[in-house]
């Protein structure tokens, strides 16, 4: 899988205070540098457990509490913007949380050179960018191609769960998903899932639901 059209931009945002104090002091202790051959999850994080991959975590807000929430699960944080790394790294660290460590990097290179196959207990990707003009649609993350490539690393019996509040973004994913010969939708009707309790509402959901916006979640299980 070669990757030339990328699903983000980097952008010059501004970042606080403590963000960078996040990123100058504490980042060396949460951070997992690019390298040549797939990783040993157990040694990055110090211990055998499960694995869950959230890509494009943003400002880090429901990725902590979760990590919070289930302190027995590893979780790996993909995220490009500093910002959004800042805060979650101070946060981390002011939590003292030993169950996160984070990747700053395109996660589709990720995904192919540094995760061994059948290695992940699950995948999350909550709300990344709809590109919701149809000249953009080509820059979504969620393809087919990339969603085989999820699968190879994910584990039988591990999971795709994918969230968003752009109802036609809504209907391409479970769309891709659906399409996918070694998952199976979480939902017998084959359409999308309720918002489980296990994905924190984050502030940006909750001002969107005062505004009367949808929410629609997909949960897919590897076969």
């Amino acid at each position: 899988m070669h990757r030339k059209i990328k699903s983000y931009v980097l952008r010059a945002g501004r970042v606080s205070n403590r963000q960078q104090q996040g990123l100058d002091l504490w980042l060396k202790d949460f951070e997992i540098t690019m390298d040549n051959e797939p990783l040993d999850l157990s040694k990055e994080f110090n211990r055998a457990a499960d694995t869950v991959v959230e890509i494009g975590f943003g400002m880090g807000t429901s990725l902590l509490t979760m990590a919070k929430s289930n302190p027995q699960i590893n979780y790996l944080g993909i995220e490009v913007h500093k910002a959004g790394v800042g805060s979650l790294v101070a946060d981390l660290h002011d939590h003292q949380l030993s169950n996160v460590r984070i990747m700053a990097h395109d996660a589709v290179e990720v995904f192919q050179t540094q995760l061994a196959d059948d290695s992940l207990a699950g995948v999350q990707i909550f709300f990344p960018d709809p590109w919701h003009k149809k000249r953009h649609h080509k820059r979504r993350l969620i393809q087919p191609e990339f969603i085989r490539l999820l699968v190879q690393k994910i584990r039988k019996g591990g999971f795709i769960h994918c969230a968003t509040d752009w109802m036609e973004y809504a209907e391409h994913m479970l769309e891709v998903l659906t399409a996918e010969p070694a998952l199976k939708n979480q939902q017998d009707n084959g359409g999308y899932s309720p918002k489980p309790d296990s994905r924190p509402l984050t502030k940006f959901e909750l001002r969107g639901e005062r505004l009367g916006h949808g929410v629609w979640d997909l949960i897919f299980i590897k076969q």
